[in-house]
């Protein structure tokens, strides 16, 4: 499992970096706060997950441009690119994938303003690491269906089959 953690400029920095199955599922974590950060990618690499992690919104946008990840935790104040400017530029790149988004005051108006961001999860802070890791569990379990659909139709047994489940 890795752990990286993302400078602004999207540098891998020291530490906790070990090779891992390319089969675990990916996720970036995305706060300012250096303790809490660290907290979660750590937890979350103890639960078996592979974990990047950035301090800031434009870092993590240029951490998706360069990776697939099956999850996306975020804060929702954070410098440059805020969490929810980073939401709408994924809606905006159709880029797909679950998304946590930790906050201590719930953005109910942009969230009635962009309805493209009502698919996001929402963790009040505080909040506990059991409660967080319950909520990545039963949001990933989405991501590992979804890709199940997305297998090339030649690997199908039947057309039938294919034309089920074609998106």
């Amino acid at each position: 499992m890795t752990t990286e953690f993302l400078t602004p400029a999207v540098e891998t920095a020291g530490g906790l970096l070990q090779s891992g199955p390319a089969s675990v599922q990916r996720i970036l974590v995305v706060e300012e706060a250096e303790d809490l950060r660290q907290l979660n990618a750590e937890m979350l690499l103890d639960a078996g997950y592979q974990v990047d992690a950035a301090e800031e919104g434009a870092a993590a946008w240029a951490a998706l441009q360069l990776q697939r990840y099956d999850l996306l935790l975020i804060g929702q104040f954070l410098p440059k690119v805020s969490g929810v400017e980073l939401l709408k530029k994924l809606h905006t790149a159709r880029m797909t994938l679950p998304v946590i988004m930790t906050t201590e005051i719930l953005p109910t108006w942009e969230f009635a303003l962009h309805p493209c961001l009502q698919a996001v999860k929402m963790l009040r802070k505080p909040y506990t690491m059991d409660k967080l890791l319950g909520l990545v569990k039963s949001v990933l379990p989405q991501t590992a269906g979804a890709l199940a659909e997305r297998v090339p139709a030649v690997s199908w047994p039947s057309q039938a089959a294919a034309e089920r489940l074609r998106l």
